[in-house]
């Protein structure tokens, strides 16, 4: 690895329909020149560059998020060199849809990890060997439909294509008193006998712990006060920590990347299982964990001097510019089927008075450019980044450098984020900064 300082910018959600000309159009290439002049540059691809091929799903995102080839192109150009792809649209078409999109990365070569055409390969990092690091990209996802998510291969049954999974159990405690109107509810509406016949056929199972009440999918547990609890799977966690292992000893950086949209107590509170998930990557070899999925910002932790992202939020997000909305979805959304996609839309929206056009969390970001002397990270540089809230659909979720107040805002508003974890961010004008050991 070279001795001079090796930079690496990161971006959040990139969601790309129309052609973004980021060498051309002035208002974006200040931004786009520097995330071109990193070394290299990371984005999440939470788009299927499928060309609209495949067989849509009934159950997607939100939306059908697939995308004409070229938008790797355009990505390309842009400066990104490392992109990962476990969301939950990468689906959105099928296994069908998914083997297209990745015909398209693999045709231009492109340093992808995230999913793959059984459990093993989806779980694999991916390395790019730049003059100075060599970089391995792992990408996984909490968020995504049953089904999804990839198959182990066996010796007499091939796998199941699909996305590198981090899978979570919920735990719903209650009081006491709630847990057994619950059991008499479930007693009454026949649930509970229903569960135990499932147990005597042998296709279900007891809980482990007696003192949990089972209901249709949702686990209920006694406890002083109600709470929400999640956990990681343990099976996930070693599996995944298992190739960061095997990461750390073939490169320079090790990258973790995290699709997540599962919320704490606010949206922008991570999930309970999310840092701890985070921290164990970061003690097993990653060098940073970057977050993304509930398009807005979350804080940063810096974790035995590793950053953690815990979210970037959007760095382009071109949600309402979708060209194609299979039938499912329209009558999802009430649609008239009759009615244009921008009309599904902007009904979906009410005109842009909910939903993310109305939320300016959505259309602010930052672009962190850290800077590494092998894997220790000695600096930070954050740039605010607007996607144009307010602007017409086809001009907003374009990404630019934001300035004077509007950029004070953002970086603000991401340092007192931050804070909760620790983390102390300095903000000269319309640039934030980490002090390495200050």
């Amino acid at each position: 690895m070279s001795t001079s300082p090796f930079r690496l910018a990161l971006t959040g959600d990139s969601i790309l329909q129309r052609r973004l000309r980021s060498r051309v159009d002035p208002e974006l290439t200040p931004l786009f020149d520097l995330i071109r002049g990193a070394d290299l540059a990371f984005t999440n691809l939470e788009v299927v560059p499928n060309d609209y091929r495949g067989d849509p799903a009934l159950e997607s995102g939100g939306s059908h998020f697939g995308a004409p080839a070229w938008v790797l192109d355009e990505l390309t150009e842009a400066g990104f060199s490392l992109f990962a792809t476990a969301t939950n649209h990468c689906l959105d078409y099928g296994i069908s849809g998914l083997r297209a999109g990745i015909d398209a990365l693999e045709r231009r070569g492109l340093t992808y990890a995230g999913i793959g055409p059984n459990l093993e390969d989806a779980r694999r990092p991916a390395y790019h060997t730049h003059p100075g690091a060599t970089v391995a990209l792992l990408s996984c996802s909490s968020t995504f439909a049953k089904g999804q998510e990839a198959g182990a291969q066996r010796a007499d049954m091939p796998g199941r294509p699909g996305l590198n999974p981090l899978r979570y159990d919920t735990m719903h405690e209650v009081t006491p008193a709630q847990l057994e109107q619950l059991r008499a509810i479930a007693e009454q509406l026949g649930l509970e006998r229903q569960r135990r016949e499932i147990i005597k056929l042998g296709f279900g199972f007891p809980p482990a712990d007696p003192e949990v009440l089972p209901i249709g999918a949702m686990n209920f547990r006694p406890a002083e006060k109600t709470a929400l609890r999640t956990s990681a799977k343990a099976t996930d966690v070693e599996d995944i920590a298992r190739w960061v292992r095997e990461a750390r000893l073939s490169a320079d950086i090790v990258l973790v990347s995290l699709h997540a949209h599962e919320a704490g107590a606010s949206k922008e509170e991570p999930a309970e299982f999310i840092a701890p998930f985070a921290r164990r990557m970061i003690e097993e070899g990653a060098d940073l964990v970057v977050g993304h999925g509930p398009h807005l910002l979350r804080g940063m932790e810096i974790h035995k001097g590793k950053p953690i992202f815990y979210s970037l939020g959007n760095f382009i997000g071109q949600n309402e510019l979708v060209p194609r909305i299979p039938a499912d979805s329209y009558e999802r959304f009430r649609a008239s089927p009759m009615m244009t996609p921008g009309q599904v839309y902007r009904q979906r929206t009410a005109g842009d008075t909910k939903g993310f056009p109305a939320d300016r969390r959505f259309w602010e970001s930052v672009m962190p450019v850290c800077r590494f002397d092998g894997a220790d990270l000695v600096g930070m540089e954050i740039h605010p980044v607007s996607l144009g809230l307010g602007e017409a659909a086809h001009r907003r979720g374009r990404p630019r450098l934001a300035a004077g107040e509007e950029g004070a805002g953002i970086l603000q508003r991401f340092a007192a984020l931050s804070e909760p974890f620790g983390t102390r961010l300095r903000i000269d004008g319309d640039r934030g900064w980490l002090d390495i050991g200050g």
